[in-house]
């Protein structure tokens, strides 16, 4: 059996925080810093561990996709639809606080409901954007990489009636990662959607170029060697693009965003590879949380803004805010500009679902043991 990679899952981990840090609105250098490549880093690292035998064995790869990403999709979105009317019956929702933008969410008729629920079965969407706002993730990753899969197919089928099998290990995975950066090029510039995806597909069609560029990175692993000078390169890259040419995996990003994004997004990428190979080096406490943390993302990315509300309500008791402010989104906008809320906002968004999904496995396997 080869060898689990805990670099990858290092990798994740690192991710995950960076993607609640900068829902917990840190500063606003590092936020724009993160974006650059926290949310590409998880169409990476997936693409990683895609294989050439799914060419033959469609089937196993739609299932495993379905089974990880769809199924909890649905599970979590449809359980925060029927509490989504308790949550304002609570007060941790509200009609009179919301997002940054000013934007406020309502409780559901039953109308509402019922079509959210269509939406989510359907087209993965209808989810609550208060409290589930990174589930567009599931989606994207979802039609990205069967998007991979048969695109991938496609060039492979044409490269071997022309007798060139070999192909598949290099030239076509580029040819697909370079098929992907012509659709989101004319997508971008164009201003064109994809009318059946929710947010228009942009994320869609970048999530399958980084996802190629995973399965790339896996190809050239033996022959790539961490080392602190290009970890310093890859970080100078990246920073500088997100001083003078910022950009994101952002759904309405246009033609300039869409070129701005790939080269700091792989740097990104590779620098935070190269400290994951660092940290994984040395068997201390750290690199074995940050190895459950990557391994149990998922719980993370469900409830972690839901895991903010307990920071919010200390914020509220420390300023003497109106209590209705936990509904803001994703967290409470007074003072975050100026005070450092935004890390415990960090600790308790990773660290509460990480720390419940600890506890509940020790418990689950104290309970499946045999008594003396």
């Amino acid at each position: 059996m080869a060898k689990r990679n805990t670099t990858i899952s290092i990798c994740k981990a690192i991710g995950i925080i960076l993607m609640v840090m900068g829902h917990a609105e840190c500063p606003g250098a590092l936020n724009t810093f993160l974006y650059e490549f926290h949310m590409p880093l998880f169409f990476i690292t997936a693409g990683y561990f895609f294989s050439l035998r799914y060419l033959d064995d469609e089937a196993t790869f739609v299932k495993k996709r379905l089974k990880g990403l769809y199924l909890p999709f649905l599970k979590w979105s449809v359980f925060f639809l029927i509490i989504h009317n308790w949550m304002f019956d609570l007060g941790i929702l509200n009609e009179q606080y919301g997002n940054a933008g000013g934007g406020v969410t309502h409780p559901y008729s039953w109308h509402q409901m019922q079509q959210n629920l269509w939406t989510m079965v359907t087209a993965m969407g209808g989810y609550d954007q208060f409290l589930n706002g990174a589930f567009w993730f599931f989606r994207g990753l979802l039609v990205a990489s069967i998007a991979y899969l048969v695109l991938f197919k496609v060039f492979n089928t044409a490269a071997t009636r022309l007798g060139y099998p070999q192909w598949r290990q290099m030239v076509i995975p580029v040819a697909v990662c370079v098929a992907a950066l012509l659709l989101g090029a004319w997508k971008t510039a164009e201003g064109l959607r994809v009318t059946n995806l929710i947010q228009g597909g942009y994320r869609e069609i970048m999530g399958m170029f980084f996802f190629g560029c995973g399965f790339i990175f896996k190809q050239l692993h033996d022959k790539y060697k961490a080392s602190w000078w290009t970890t310093v390169v890859f970080a100078a890259v990246t920073l500088a693009f997100s001083l003078y040419a910022p950009s994101s995996m952002e759904w309405n990003a246009g033609f300039e965003k869409f070129v701005r994004l790939p080269l700091p997004a792989i740097c990104g990428f590779l620098m935070v590879y190269n400290i994951s190979t660092w940290i994984d080096k040395h068997d201390n406490a750290l690199r074995r949380l940050l190895v459950f943390c990557g391994d149990n993302t998922l719980p993370v990315f469900v409830f972690h803004i839901v895991a903010f509300k307990a920071v919010s309500l200390i914020k509220i008791w420390y300023y003497g805010l109106d209590f209705a402010q936990i509904g803001c989104h994703m967290v409470i906008h007074e003072h975050s500009k100026d005070d450092l809320f935004w890390i415990l906002y960090t600790i308790a968004g990773v660290g509460i679902p990480i720390a419940w999904t600890y506890a509940a496995r020790k418990i689950r396997l104290s309970m499946r043991r045999e008594p003396e």
